[in-house]
């Protein structure tokens, strides 16, 4: 028999986290309910959820800060459900780990959609790595690993939140290869992702404040397509 994954539903508002478990237990998923972000980390350590639909406007501990905790231990998909849909709060949902992010109120075969989606991203990649087998890129002053999510820039550990690395990866691991913005976006989150791609452009406005132009590389526009890793 094959085992149920599992949704952690986390929404102070009982009826619309009933609505949303009923939709996942018709999908044959196992689901359960927690109303506030402090419930929401101790039944993470309990439940050990495949998935986490997370509301932002949470009692004491918000949806941000939540998805930041579990960031810190995991990296379990998490798809936080806002009725703001300001582009910075997309930007800052997904800047701190989260897969996707949908605004409220959202149609229930685009949320089922958008969850299975994600989950079959999360299982395409191995839970553990042969160790020699180790994903990094390295350029003058430049070392990215995604295998352990570090950058080293001019001999110095980067802060670097894990879709700005993960961008960073793709674009200096095809060096001078253009993609659009549409394709980073796919790449990067898995799947078609619907919504603003000035999302990229945040993303992109975000590493060029932290890595400067080199002599002998740098984030490029290519004007009316995308963006490109440029070496000389």
């Amino acid at each position: 028999m094959v085992e149920k994954q599992k949704v952690l539903i986390v929404d102070d508002d009982n009826n619309i986290a009933e609505l949303i478990s009923l939709y996942f237990t018709k999908e044959c998923f196992d689901t359960k309910i927690v109303n506030d972000g402090e419930s929401a980390l101790r039944e993470y350590d309990s439940y050990h959820p495949d998935l986490i639909l997370l509301d932002l406007m949470l009692p004491g501990m918000d949806g941000y800060q939540v998805c930041r905790e579990i960031r810190s231990k995991a990296q379990t998909p998490v798809i936080m459900l806002s009725a703001k849909g300001e582009v910075f709060d997309k930007v800052l949902g997904l800047e701190l780990g989260a897969d996707d992010y949908m605004e409220k109120p959202f149609d229930s075969k685009e949320l089922i959609a958008r969850a299975k989606a994600v989950l079959r991203r999360c299982q395409q990649v191995p839970k553990e790595e042969p160790k020699n087998d180790v994903k990094s890129v390295r350029y003058d002053d430049l070392d990215i690993n995604l295998t352990n999510y570090s950058v080293v820039y001019c001999g110095k550990p980067l802060d670097m939140p894990p879709k700005e690395l993960e961008l960073l990866y793709f674009l200096a691991s095809s060096p001078n290869q253009v993609f659009t913005r549409e394709q980073l976006l796919d790449h990067i989150w898995g799947y078609e992702y619907i919504g603003d791609t000035r999302t990229v452009d945040v993303h992109i406005k975000r590493l060029r404040e932290k890595l400067k132009d080199h002599k002998t590389w740098r984030i490029s526009t290519v004007w009316g397509i995308g963006y490109k890793f440029e070496t000389s």
